[in-house]
């Protein structure tokens, strides 16, 4: 999950099914996470083995979670997600006191994980265009929100 000083959350919906057999975060080859993030904190996390990129967000106070704990869902797609259960998102505001920012990745995460959290004072609830390869805008665009998350890294 993450250190317990961490600053800054990411949380998406619901791991996909290359992500659940490779038992990684983001691991579908067409998915953009990696390079969006690496974008927005000035490291290149896409070209890191995965424990390297899990040790560079623990160093940078980056935590990563979702919003769903886990649920019905044929395929990949946010849209098949049925009977889901939810994770304990607002845990985090008491666990981890020096969190600064929450960030949605996708719609999804977004409308459920502010439903879980409502709006706490002194937190930064950020919505960010999904990494998937589903949300067919363009890179240039996702990098340009994405690009939001480094202000909460600085101390």
């Amino acid at each position: 999950m993450a250190r317990p000083d961490a600053r800054l959350f990411i949380l998406g919906s619901l791991p996909g099914d290359a992500s659940l057999a490779a038992k990684r975060y983001y691991a579908h080859p067409t998915n953009q996470f990696w390079r969006l993030l690496g974008l927005s904190i000035g490291e290149d996390l896409q070209s890191c083995e995965y424990p390297d990129r899990l040790q560079r967000l623990a160093e940078r106070r980056i935590g990563l979670w979702d919003v769903i704990a886990s649920a019905n869902r044929p395929g990949s797609l946010d849209q098949a997600i049925r009977e889901a259960e939810h994770n304990q998102i607002a845990h985090l505001l008491h666990d981890f006191p020096e969190l600064r920012a929450i960030a949605f990745n996708g719609t999804t995460a977004a409308r459920i994980g502010r439903k879980l959290i409502g709006d706490p004072p002194h937190l930064t609830l950020i919505d960010l265009p999904s990494s998937s390869a589903a949300n067919t805008k363009a890179f240039v665009k996702k990098a340009k929100a994405w690009a939001v998350l480094g202000q909460f890294l600085q101390p």
